[in-house]
């Protein structure tokens, strides 16, 4: 039976924006955790957990020194702040949805 484990329980996160990139830092909370991030918290995994609301390409830099990796996501605020029409165009919260994030575990046999 597989265990479902949140980015949550793994690291803390934060983010922001620039016209009409997001950009989101991932912070492990200990070195196990950061290993276990860096093997399977893709640049794809982190597109796809977005879906359409991030139209370019993500971007993964490592950051080992610090245990973090840091996410760049072009055309993710529809246009920016000021020219979006979505009714939150920051991208402040995407550190939030980027924490629900799950990841199933399957068992050593």
């Amino acid at each position: 039976m597989s265990k479902t484990i949140l980015l949550s329980d793994l690291a803390f996160a934060r983010s922001g924006d620039k016209n009409d990139i997001c950009n989101i830092g991932v912070l492990a909370k200990d070195i196990n955790a950061y290993q276990f991030l860096k093997k399977y918290l893709t640049a794809d995994l982190v597109a796809s957990h977005f879906g359409s609301l991030i139209q370019g390409p993500v971007e993964r830099f490592e950051w080992d020194s610090i245990e973090a990796l840091n996410f760049v996501c072009y055309q993710a605020l529809d246009g920016g702040a000021s020219r979006s029409m979505r009714m939150d165009s920051l991208g402040k919260n995407f550190s939030s949805h980027l924490m629900r994030l799950a990841f199933q575990i399957e068992p050593i046999k």
